[in-house]
């Protein structure tokens, strides 16, 4: 059965200033547009089924291989198998590695790709995607907000790629010097914008151009989690986890710092199609709308969003919570009005969310690092501490795999305070510091943003 994509929107009737988009659309569609037309969110019907026996055989296999499974999975129907392996092949072309901590802890380290980041893994398949399916002679413009490492590496991704131009925009004064750094000199096709606001105003400055009408002659698309262009290769590293550490349908739990939530909902759509899950641990920063949520049954937004250790995870209000509470039965807009709740009790039942402070913070990243030798970052620690705080409620020595999405040297002032030691530059990042390039100054207002962006026209 071909798999179509509707918006999160699509049964918002009566709601002012809403035309809900009841048409479904191609994976094509859904990547190149974003952006549902109503401004939901696009997901995918029916989600296809994995063959546990096949995700088995994945044991020792290159992480590719995993790739391709899930890809093929989604896009059988839209790009012919040889030209998706090589699009496949040509993505991951670096490791990740499966780090033991104690018992059947594991750490898995997404921060071995070009820009040492998790976002390293969905931005260069959806890259290569997009480059393969845009409509020849026509320029796409990629236009993304980022809390940290998105930017960089949607940035990395889509450098040079013919006909597709980058913006990408990240608030001035809540990214790390390296985050900056890496961000501002990438050059080329790709350009930098320093917002005076939140994450949460580079967001809304994003989602409020794609509703533009006046921008329709740009043909924008988003890079963010937004597009489930996104989504879709966050799945694979569950799959790819799960066959490399677990016998045949053994129960799983993972631990995925929470932002805004693509990542976590790759893990989501993974238990979905059949994998073994028995627990999505979300934990999130001091930003706890979502915890918050579902320890009382009421969601509030938070706003502005808080600043913490963990930057990457400064969200008042997650995007991808539209599609988490459309998987649940409800539904939330983009400006964080509830309109019908989801199940929570069920909710509760697959997931769970803790919120972690900067102290906890601090403190996991000294302690791990002291009694088991394994460093972390913030983000990083933010996801062992979470499942720490759920498996002292769900004891028991199953396998547990926690996620760390960013490399350690990417914060080497923190590092070198609590651990006074300097964390070693991957070759990614050599010479980082040596890049040149500057971002454009922009207010957080979206005229600012409007009159830039026909500008490049």
């Amino acid at each position: 059965m071909a798999i179509r994509y509707y918006s999160t929107n699509r049964n918002l009737d009566q709601v002012p200033g809403i035309t809900p988009f009841k048409k479904y659309v191609t994976f094509r569609e859904a990547l190149l547009q974003g952006q549902a037309p109503d401004e939901g969110l696009f997901m995918p019907e029916p989600i296809p089924s994995l063959d546990l026996a096949r995700v088995m055989a994945l044991k020792g296999r290159p992480y590719a291989e995993a790739a391709k499974m899930v890809a093929h999975t989604y896009l059988k129907e839209e790009i012919g198998e040889e030209v998706l392996d090589r699009i496949v092949e040509d993505a991951y072309n670096f490791t990740v590695p499966l780090e033991k901590v104690t018992g059947r802890k594991y750490i898995m380290r997404l921060d071995q790709g070009p820009t040492a980041s998790f976002k390293d893994f969905a931005a260069r398949l959806m890259a290569r995607l997009m480059s393969a399916l845009r409509d020849r002679g026509q320029t796409l413009h990629v236009l993304v907000a980022t809390s940290g490492d998105t930017g960089s590496a949607v940035g990395d991704a889509f450098r040079g790629v013919e006909g597709i131009g980058v913006t990408i925009l990240y608030p001035r004064e809540e990214v790390s010097g390296r985050q900056k750094k890496q961000l501002d000199s990438i050059g080329g096709n790709v350009q930098a914008i320093s917002v005076d606001g939140k994450f949460d105003d580079c967001q809304n400055l994003v989602k409020e151009a794609f509703a533009d009408s006046d921008l329709a002659g740009l043909n924008l698309t988003s890079a963010n989690s937004i597009n489930f262009g996104r989504i879709m290769p966050q799945m694979i590293y569950y799959v790819y986890a799960y066959a490399q550490l677990a016998e045949p349908g053994e129960d799983i739990v993972f631990s995925v710092p929470s932002g805004n939530f693509g990542d976590a909902l790759g893990c989501e759509y993974a238990r979905r199609m059949g994998l073994p899950v028995a627990r999505l641990v979300m934990p999130v920063n001091e930003n706890e709308e979502f915890s918050r949520y579902l320890e009382t049954g009421v969601y509030r937004k938070i706003s502005p969003s808080i600043a913490c250790l963990s930057n990457a995870m400064n969200v008042g209000h997650p995007s991808n919570l539209a599609r988490f509470f459309d998987l649940y039965g409800g539904t939330v807009d983009r400006t964080g009005i509830v309109h019908a709740y989801p199940d929570r009790e069920e909710m509760k039942r697959r997931i769970y969310s803790v919120s972690i402070t900067d102290e906890e913070t601090k403190e996991t990243i000294r302690r791990v690092y002291e009694t088991y030798g394994v460093l972390l970052e913030p983000h990083g620690a933010v996801g062992w501490k979470g499942l720490e705080s759920y498996l002292e409620t769900n004891p028991g020595d199953r396998l547990c795999v926690c996620l760390e999405t960013a490399h350690p040297a990417k914060f080497p002032d923190e590092i070198e305070e609590l651990l006074k030691i300097v964390p070693q530059l991957p070759s990614s990042m050599q010479g980082i510091d040596d890049r040149q390039g500057e971002a454009i100054r922009l207010p957080s207002d979206y005229r600012s943003l409007k009159e830039y962006l026909l500008g490049r026209r």
